[in-house]
């Protein structure tokens, strides 16, 4: 069972356009289930399901609640130990990933699926604060929502578009 931390800089924005083909572009399809269970909580503890690969993850903010920079705490795991603990919720996002070239940079495209189905999100990761700081987003990014709390995985997990709609509609989002 293999384990790490690391430090992650991101940003993450509603996307105005989904900036490719995804007929014809390769994605992995995703599962993230979290920890707990209560609607009123934001869950921090999420399971992943990514492909053939299954890990736990923890995500803490380093400062405050600023979710631009936060730590991830993962450990891989059998699939038998993902389904034995995949029990524990129901909240859930299903999801397929993109990971593109865009703005000069690796792009993650998350295109939700289910009851999520209509929003896509477009993340950026960067090696230093500087460069998360001079970035300057494509075209395809509408509007920046890293800090927004209603976008935060374990915050959306367990809702519905329609849950989210009067939130992405400050920021003008139409379903993609």
């Amino acid at each position: 069972m293999a384990a790490n931390q690391e430090m992650e800089l991101e940003l993450t924005y509603l996307a105005s356009k989904i900036p490719f083909d995804p007929e014809t572009t390769p994605s992995t399809s995703m599962l993230d289930i979290y920890v707990p269970e209560d609607p009123l909580v934001h869950s921090r503890l999420r399971l992943r399901r990514n492909g053939d690969q299954h890990q736990i993850t923890k995500k803490l903010p380093v400062e405050g609640e600023d979710a631009s920079v936060h730590t991830e705490h993962s450990i891989t795991l059998e699939k038998d130990e993902f389904e034995a603990l995949a029990v524990a919720s129901q909240k859930r996002i299903e999801k397929d990933r993109y990971v593109v070239p865009l703005a000069g940079r690796t792009a993650e495209v998350d295109v939700f699926k289910g009851v999520l189905a209509g929003l896509v999100l477009i993340d950026f990761e960067f090696d230093t604060p500087e460069e998360k700081d001079a970035f300057n987003p494509p075209e395809s990014c509408l509007a920046d929502v890293t800090t927004e709390d209603f976008i935060a995985g374990g915050n959306l997990a367990g809702k519905s578009y329609s849950d989210i709609e009067p939130d992405l509609e400050r920021f003008g989002y139409k379903p993609l």
